[in-house]
């Protein structure tokens, strides 16, 4: 009788001990799956990987992301199976997030910043595994295949470009610096869009964080140059645009406040310190010709009346007639704003096409675009008028800027020059067939 005692207490104590570990495995599997959700936000996967409308559930795709060759769509990341990655193993989910291969071995394009996701550490990519197959509701529901024109098309041609521009990304030893650089550099892919990109669309290395161009909008200079970048920012100027998508200086618009809304303002305080720590001590690139940052000019000029007009219809009810803003800077000033002293007036063409849509921290910021009310005469008078009064006044727009900006910007070299290299590869065709025929003629 003591025998068969000591056997179900024995009995006892192992299942007590086996309900323990597995207890303390699923808590610990929860904190994975949480810092797997917190790394997901903190590299802005929902910005890109929504759904056409704002009712979608998160991660369900179908957004269609402008880029020089055509529209991207953003591939369905949740769990469901089939339409979704919950087929993913872990070692493929690895490999799509740093080598930019699909499950079916098929390349993603570039658009997917894998080239900074190169740089995820093992730990983290278990994190974002775990969340996304345990901690995102799948949604079955395909979305429509990327269609672009050849050859873009042909993905297969990536794997070429994988193998002459995806490099590793280098780790800075100081703890504080390491985590800044890896939240700008990797989590946060921030040269994506802030580094210019060569002829073969992959970033300049050696132009890192100097400014870049996408979908019409200017990504400006970041580096600690004080004139051209934000070296003229305090810390806490930088915190606080990170933050709530404003400061005194500038205002976040396009892709930057869909950053904003999407992954900054949940970042801890800590983390946007350490952001704000590395901008600050990047190398400094010069990119403007004055000897005024963007943010301290303040007009002078005398705008024509067409477009003082325009600007007091459309304008002044919200940044007052005098440009000075109003509510504690939520509509803000025009003079000392970076928008309207740039060099370039894309990003000033940009807001008034189509408006600004921005969740801060506690905030929601809205602007309404007048593309569809003004054309772009009206535009160009308006823009003209606003620089001349309260921002750089050597700049002008004209109606033929604003257009092209209302198609989706300058093209970059190497969609500009595919018609000539497609018809110099048939001239080169033509000469070595002439050469081949011209020789069998011979002999």
């Amino acid at each position: 009788m003591n025998g068969r005692w000591r056997r179900a207490q024995q009995l006892c104590v192992i299942a007590l001990g086996i309900f323990s570990c597995s207890v303390f495995a699923s808590q610990n599997d929860q904190q994975v799956i949480a810092r797997g959700k917190y790394l997901a936000t903190a590299a802005d996967c929902a910005a890109c990987h929504r759904g056409s409308s704002q009712q979608d559930a998160p991660y369900v795709g179908g957004y269609a992301i402008a880029s020089p060759m055509g529209d991207i769509i953003a591939s369905n990341i949740t769990p469901a199976k089939g339409t979704g990655i919950g087929d993913y193993s872990e070692q493929e989910f690895r490999r799509a997030l740093t080598q930019g291969i699909r499950r079916d071995g098929q390349p993603l394009y570039p658009a997917m910043p894998y080239t900074a996701y190169r740089g995820l550490s093992d730990d983290d990519l278990h994190a974002l595994y775990r969340y996304f197959m345990a901690g995102v509701v799948p949604v079955d529901r395909a979305v429509p295949e990327t269609q672009l024109t050849f050859p873009f098309s042909w993905r297969y041609a990536i794997h070429g470009w994988n193998w002459l521009f995806l490099k590793k990304t280098p780790v800075d030893a100081d703890e504080r610096k390491a985590r800044g650089r890896y939240l700008v550099d990797v989590l946060g892919h921030c040269s994506a869009c802030h580094s210019p990109r060569n002829g073969m669309m992959a970033e300049r290395g050696d132009r890192y964080l100097a400014g870049g161009e996408a979908g019409g909008w200017i990504a400006p200079n970041i580096t600690s140059d004080p004139v051209s970048g934000i070296g003229g920012w305090s810390q806490k100027e930088l915190v606080q645009y990170l933050r709530t998508g404003r400061n005194d200086k500038a205002q976040a618009a396009g892709g930057m406040a869909e950053a904003v809304e999407h992954s900054l303002r949940f970042l801890s305080d800590d983390d946007l310190g350490a952001i704000a720590d590395w901008l600050k001590q990047t190398p400094p690139i010069v990119t403007v010709q004055g000897t005024k940052a963007a943010y301290q000019y303040q007009g002078g000029g005398k705008g024509r009346a067409a477009g003082q007009a325009l600007y007091a219809v459309s304008c002044a009810s919200c940044h007052r007639l005098g440009g000075e803003g109003a509510y504690d800077g939520h509509f803000p000033s025009l003079t000392h704003n970076t928008t309207v002293g740039s060099e370039r007036a894309n990003n000033l063409i940009m807001v008034m096409l189509y408006g600004v849509q921005r969740q801060g921290e506690t905030l929601q910021t809205w602007m309404p675009g007048f593309a569809d009310s003004l054309d772009d005469r009206q535009l160009a008078e308006l823009g003209n008028y606003v620089l001349q009064q309260f921002g750089n006044p050597a700049v002008r727009i004209t109606p033929e800027q604003v257009a092209l900006q209302r198609a989706g910007g300058e093209k970059p070299l190497l969609i500009t020059s595919l018609h000539y290299v497609f018809w110099g590869g048939v001239l080169l065709v033509l000469i070595v067939i002439g050469a081949w025929v011209k020789r069998r003629v011979k002999h």
